[in-house]
């Protein structure tokens, strides 16, 4: 990638506003709320235009400027030569007719490289600045996603890698974790516990921990989702967005990269940003619909593990960008989930992992209330593949049906149909 500088200025508290260099750090001094990057948007605005970005390669570095990436030292791999970014955003003309809405598009990071989920994004980022920082060892706490992410960009630039989950994570992510080499430290307790962990080796070790001394840096790359919905909607954005929510960082990081966005006056119309999450771990969804400003710390009982924090850092930030878009908050039960994952399957043929089915799930129940116009323009964000899940879908899937090798067998078969066409799909 060709050098430029990024027009990231400072870490700013997103309370009290007090201001800090760019260098890890977890969260304000003052108040202890999180940090913030802020960027010279005026120098942007001169500088930057729409096309800028026309001839540059397909990944999320096309948007360098707007993201906090440092001078490496020498010797050092840049992650900006992984691939990562540019998703499809695909029409889904069939699930849209089953939803009841006008135009719909799925923005899907299942095929995200190089672990099929948006958490390449933010992991990307986030080495960046370690290697910036002189920093040789990376962990985070995580449900899964997150642990792949880290570990594959950590063999990939000759980092250690601490990876720290909750003993249930599904067997999927664990192999897909311990393939590349990373060290997977399984905690017996709930992720809020294992975030505390890491929050305490933080302050102990001289160790990168993603989503707590770096978490300013790791939580911008979440912008790119936004930034690429708005350029593959030719610099529009769209009516609503649905998003599923566990910390609460991916939701109020499409929101900034919206604002952003018209601030440099690329994009001009509003989206209302609506959140999703799972019924057997909703803190922000139940905030919302109480009408509450604090949220209250639930006990994950879910199958959508990769949603499971009872206790979102971001989630207020989260309820704010919702409230100020305009926007709502649904939850889904697990077997809604499930259902919603074979409708996404059958209709569009996008396999999404457990919190892509709590996405259209709470989708349909939006369109239902009248929250999202069946006029709309509409995205769902898709931010992981099922491939990681099969043991929460394999379940709520038929039998295949098994026959001896004659056609006599398949032709009575297939006289059990009134047609031979396929079946219509599952509706939520």
């Amino acid at each position: 990638m060709e050098p430029t500088m990024s027009y990231a200025l400072e870490l700013r508290c997103r309370s009290c506003g007090k201001t800090f260099a760019l260098a890890p750090q977890a969260g304000c001094d003052e108040c202890f709320a999180p940090l913030e990057v802020h960027y010279d948007l005026e120098r942007a605005q001169r500088e930057l235009r729409p096309e800028t970005f026309r001839s540059r390669p397909a990944n999320m570095w096309r948007y360098r400027e707007l993201l906090p990436l440092p001078a490496l030292p020498a010797g050092a791999i840049s992650t900006t030569q992984l691939q990562i970014g540019w998703t499809p955003l695909q029409p889904a003309p069939r699930l849209a007719r089953v939803l009841g809405v006008r135009e719909l598009y799925i923005k899907n990071d299942a095929v995200n490289f190089p672990t099929l989920s948006f958490k390449d994004r933010v992991v990307a980022v986030a080495l960046e600045n370690a290697q910036a920082f002189g920093m040789k060892t990376v962990a985070c706490s995580s449900t899964g996603n997150l642990a792949n992410a880290v570990a594959a960009q950590a063999a990939a630039l000759g980092l250690q890698a601490f990876i720290f989950t909750p003993a249930d994570l599904e067997p999927a992510k664990i192999a897909a974790t311990l393939v590349y080499g990373a060290r997977l430290v399984q905690i017996t307790g709930n992720y809020d516990q294992v975030n505390r962990l890491c929050g305490e080796i933080a302050q102990n070790l001289p160790w990168g921990i993603v989503n707590v001394n770096l978490r300013p840096f790791y939580a911008e790359g979440s912008k790119t989702v936004g930034y690429e919905i708005a350029e593959q909607l030719g610099w529009e954005l769209p009516d609503a967005l649905v998003c599923p929510m566990a910390g609460g960082s991916l939701i109020t990081k499409i929101h900034k990269s919206f604002q952003e966005l018209r601030q440099l006056g690329w994009a001009r119309n509003a989206t209302q940003i609506h959140g999703a999450q799972a019924t057997g771990c909703s803190p922000i969804a139940t905030a919302f619909k109480r009408d509450q400003r604090e949220i209250e710390p639930q006990k994950p009982q879910t199958i959508a593990r990769s949603l499971a924090i009872g206790d979102p850092a971001d989630g207020s930030f989260a309820l704010d960008a919702i409230r100020a878009s305009e926007g709502a908050c649904e939850d889904a039960s697990d077997g809604e989930i499930t259902q919603a994952m074979r409708l996404l399957a059958e209709t569009e043929g996008i396999f999404a992992e457990t919190a892509g089915g709590v996405t259209v799930a709470c989708a349909q129940k939006l369109l239902r209330q009248g929250r999202i116009r069946a006029q709309a323009r509409l995205v769902l964000v898709i931010t992981g593949n099922g491939l990681k899940t099969l043991d929460a879908i394999t379940p709520a899937l038929p039998e295949p049906v098994r026959l001896p090798p004659r056609y006599r067998a398949f032709e009575d078969y297939l006289s059990t149909f009134a047609t031979a066409t396929p079946a219509d799909p599952v509706l939520v």
